[in-house]
């Protein structure tokens, strides 16, 4: 997946789709659905597929690297459809498409093996999701620069409700470093990259220009983002 690419959303193969009622929890002030939403979206649809394919026991998913353009933010007391495929597959890992109204899209996700918690190849991800993949193939490989010297740091706290089943902060969870930015526009394309996992360690939000860290105590960064305005 390139760092600036949304690949075409996969016209054979498996697609699942679930409906999603935009409820008072899931918006900011504006009524527009907060992109911490929309990343939680993005995982539970894809949980979802997952079960509904049979793979839950066999595989475990970390995600890499997610990228979604917004032409427009659904708004309160809209209903929308998401739809999720697989665009590509790797040696331990594969590219997942999602799409909603007004909402692109692209996941890099790492195969985990459940015993040995390693990523692993799945052959039974060929079997399920190689048809829609097609001969894509995607490399799982960091993109994003680290900080340079010249940023703003502000303080950052992850909460015990942002933790997950391996005690580690839930992938959607960091999209919440965002909240605070002046003015969202639409259309917006913002991607995120994890490099580690996070957990109610100390951490600082570091800014400079159009990217951001979330970097922990020691200088390790967790995860980095990268937004792109008009």
């Amino acid at each position: 997946m390139s760092a600036r690419e949304i690949p075409p959303f996969p016209s054979v193969g498996r697609v699942f789709a679930e409906s999603r009622l935009v409820g008072p929890g899931d918006t900011g002030v504006d009524g527009r659905v907060r992109l911490d939403t929309l990343a939680d979206w993005l995982q539970a649809v894809a949980y979802a597929d997952v079960v509904d394919a049979g793979l839950q026991d066999l595989v475990l998913w970390v995600v890499r690297r997610t990228a979604l353009h917004v032409e427009r933010f659904p708004r309160l007391g809209e209903r929308v459809e998401v739809e999720t495929s697989c665009s590509a597959l790797g040696a331990r890992w594969a590219e997942r498409r999602t799409r909603l109204p007004g909402v692109e899209a692209v996941a890099l996700w790492v195969a985990i093996d459940p015993q040995t918690l390693r990523p692993a190849r799945i052959d039974a991800m060929q079997d399920v999701y190689g048809e829609s993949a097609g001969d894509r193939r995607v490399r799982a490989g960091l993109v994003h620069p680290s900080p340079p010297a010249d940023v703003t740091a502000t303080p950052w706290t992850f909460r015990h409700a942002d933790l997950d089943v391996a005690d580690h902060v839930n992938n959607a969870a960091y999209w919440q470093a965002l909240a605070h930015e002046p003015d969202l526009p639409e259309p917006l394309h913002v991607e995120i990259e994890h490099r580690v996992p996070s957990t109610l360690q100390p951490a600082t939000l570091l800014s400079h220009e159009d990217r951001r860290w979330i970097v922990h105590e020691d200088g390790t960064v967790a995860a980095s983002f990268l937004l792109r305005r008009p």
